[in-house]
């Protein structure tokens, strides 16, 4: 084989890896992007999911609270876990305010 034609071949297969990375490139770009929306998404639908929870919570509690054929046992958990999740707020607070000093 001539030195033209390794060089000639060479050539190509520098062209062709060339072309191939540049379409390997444009994909992953592509592939980021809708990893990107679709993250988004994921974190809007997981807040939603929490929101609705909350107010799904809050309607059992309002609708026990309001005599609706509740159950009296399950109003009075959820009260308590209100009760100590606020008191955790309030300890956090009181050290916060102990490690500014």
């Amino acid at each position: 084989m001539a030195k033209k034609d390794i060089i000639g071949l060479l050539r190509e297969q520098v062209e062709n890896l060339i072309a191939s990375h540049e379409k390997s490139a444009l994909e992953c770009r592509e592939l980021i992007a809708e990893r990107d929306r679709l993250v988004a998404e994921k974190r809007g639908l997981e807040e939603r999911v929490r929101g609705l929870e909350e107010r799904i919570k809050s309607l059992e509690l309002s609708g026990v609270m309001s005599g609706a054929g509740g159950d009296v046992v399950r109003a009075r958990q959820r009260v308590n876990s209100l009760l100590r999740e606020i008191d955790r707020c309030i300890d956090a607070v009181k050290h916060q305010q102990d490690n500014d000093k």
